[in-house]
C-alpha cells in the first residue's frame, strides 16, 4: 500500500477559451484543481510563442514559457508533497527530480537510454512448504 501525501503539486488551469494558462500550485489533494491554492509557485504556458523570422532563420526552436519559483518548489518536494504527471515532467527538466522519477513504468514521456549491463539473474534452491512427518 502506497501512502498519498495530503498536498499536491499540480497545473490550475486560468485563461481563455482555446488559449490556456496554468498557474502551478501548490494545493491539497482533495481540493477542486480552480480553488484557491496554498501558494502559487509559477506558471506555465503550454503554447509556444512564435519564432521572429531572424529567429526561424537561424533554425531555433518554439519555446514554451515557463516561470518557477525554484527555492520554493524544493521547499515543497522537501516536505514531501506529490507532484502531478505534468508537473514532475517539467520539474525534470528543470533539474528539480531525477529522470528515473517516480519509476519507468509510469511515465508517460519516457526517454529509453542505453543500458550499461544487464542484471544477473541469481536462481535459488525451492523451500519446501510443510514439515516432513
Amino acid at each position: 500500500m502506497t501512502f498519498k501525501a495530503p498536498i499536491k503539486i499540480r497545473l490550475a488551469r486560468f485563461g481563455r477559451r482555446h488559449q490556456p494558462l496554468y498557474n502551478i500550485v501548490v494545493s491539497n489533494r482533495s481540493q477542486a484543481r480552480d480553488r484557491v491554492p496554498l501558494e502559487v509557485l509559477g506558471t506555465f504556458n503550454p503554447v509556444p510563442i512564435p519564432l521572429t523570422p531572424a529567429e526561424a532563420a537561424k533554425g531555433e526552436k518554439p519555446y514554451k514559457h515557463i516561470e518557477l519559483d525554484f527555492d520554493r518548489a524544493k521547499y515543497w518536494l522537501g516536505v514531501g508533497a506529490d507532484v502531478s504527471d505534468r508537473v514532475g515532467f517539467l520539474f525534470k527538466r528543470a533539474g528539480l527530480l531525477p529522470e528515473q522519477w517516480p519509476n519507468p513504468n509510469k511515465l508517460t514521456q519516457q526517454v529509453s537510454k542505453q543500458v550499461l549491463r544487464e542484471h544477473d539473474t541469481v536462481l535459488e534452491e525451492p523451500k519446501e512448504l510443510y514439515r516432513k512427518r
